[in-house]
């Protein structure tokens, strides 16, 4: 009987965390964290900032099985999703969209022109944007960090926590990939700081 209950209970676990991931009538995946805007990416980042947000661009597409691993084993992660909810504001586009998006530079273009201006070739890719954006620059242009493609939960949390922290300002050699290879080594040896 006590693995029949446990059985149990993580097939429901498993249920309720593969309920959670939802596909929307575009295909694509929704989270709750995700937010549908006019896609005017100057006043979508003036929104971030008003909530004392980061302001992300995520690229995604029909049918994308990486797409669909990291909303099914990355962002479905309940310390994952409440980090991004709590501190960012993440817009989403589609590789291949028509809903038109005006650049920081005034340009408006369809998701996909958007996508192929930006030289976006693979999804997911999550696009982190700085609070403030230099007159002119593009999306693109004035990007602290681009991560492309699937990752894992760790690389994931590094990733949005390096930027959240403005790690990418600090004048030491310790850039993304010298700052995820040192939390690796503190999440190894049980270091919670």
């Amino acid at each position: 009987m006590k693995n029949f209950l446990l059985t149990l209970g993580l097939t429901l676990g498993l249920v309720t965390q593969a309920a959670a991931v939802t596909l929307g009538d575009d295909g694509l995946h929704k989270t709750s964290w995700m937010r549908d805007t006019f896609k005017d990416l100057s006043e979508d980042l003036a929104e971030a900032n008003d909530e004392g947000k980061r302001f992300v661009i995520m690229f995604e597409q029909r049918g994308c099985i990486y797409c669909t691993k990291m909303h099914e084993q990355v962002f479905s992660d309940p310390d994952i999703d409440a980090f991004i909810d709590d501190n960012y504001f993440v817009v989403q586009l589609n590789l291949h969209g028509d809903t038109e998006v005006t650049d920081f530079d005034g340009e408006t273009l369809t998701e996909k022109q958007m996508a192929r201006k930006w030289g976006i070739l693979f999804t997911p890719t999550i696009m982190f944007l700085p609070q403030e954006v230099e007159e002119g620059a593009t999306a693109v242009q004035s990007s602290v960090a681009i991560m492309p493609g699937a990752f894992g939960k760790g690389t994931t949390l590094d990733m949005f926590t390096w930027v959240l922290e403005e790690r990418y300002l600090l004048d030491n050699d310790e850039d993304f990939q010298r700052y995820h290879a040192r939390r690796i080594q503190e999440r190894s040896n049980g270091s919670t700081d």
